[in-house]
Parts: C-alpha cells; structure tokens; sequence
C-alpha cells in the first residue's frame, strides 16, 4: 500500500542515521547509542517554548546489552 508523505524537514543526518520516508520494510541500523535527557531535552522545530518545574533523569540501566546492531555491519 502507498504511502503519502507531507512535507519534510531535515535539518541534520548524521553518521549511522536512518532515514525513514512511507513504507519500509526493512531497516537495518548500523549504530547503536542510548542518551538520556530531561523533560524538554529532546524539542525539535523552529520555534519552542518549554516551561519545566524540577527535573530528573533516571539513568540507571541494569541490562548491558539493549540494542545489538552486530549482524548489520
């Protein structure tokens, strides 16, 4: 089934990134990276306006591996 796709802005592409635009059925990651941040961290587009009260990050992770990308090199 087709896809209809809007109007799009890239601002940046990076090494490893993936660019994804309707249908894909397969899509195969070559990097692997966990970031966190807090409430607000992460706003995107032209314009914006974030109020935020106190703010905390749980960056506790007891699993070592989350997301392995080994058979896609």
């Amino acid at each position: 089934m087709p896809a209809v796709v809007g109007p799009i802005k890239i601002t940046n592409v990076s090494s490893g990134a993936v660019f994804q635009v309707g249908d894909t059925l397969y899509i195969a990651p070559k990097v692997a990276t966990k970031t966190q941040a807090g409430s607000g961290g992460f706003n995107t587009g032209d314009f914006i306006i974030t109020n935020n009260g106190i703010s905390f990050t749980n960056s506790f992770d007891p699993d070592v591996f989350d997301s392995n990308v080994a058979g896609n090199n």
